[in-house]
């Protein structure tokens, strides 16, 4: 899979709060949470890997119109990672 950096830029508030709050039932204090403040993050369900796809999808195609629309397709730079 390609990683698409162009992408980010087109990335809004409301998406990556869609995500955390997805995310966040997952979240499990530790037994000493209230000393050393860290968390766990408890393993995800079959379930909730396809909705994490599903989610990953539409917020690519999110970012791919927003691109479109903005009309910065004409720059036609190469990302970082791809090969010359």
């Amino acid at each position: 899979m390609k990683l698409r950096l162009d992408l980010l830029e087109h990335l809004t508030d409301q998406d990556i709060l869609e995500e955390v709050l997805a995310n966040n039932h997952r979240y499990r204090p530790e037994p000493n949470f209230s000393k050393t403040g860290v968390e766990t993050l408890s393993p995800a369900s079959t379930e909730e890997r396809a909705q994490e796809e599903a989610r990953s999808t539409a917020r690519i195609q999110r970012a791919m119109r927003r691109l479109r629309r903005t009309g910065n397709s004409k720059d036609n730079k190469s990302s970082p990672s791809a090969k010359r």
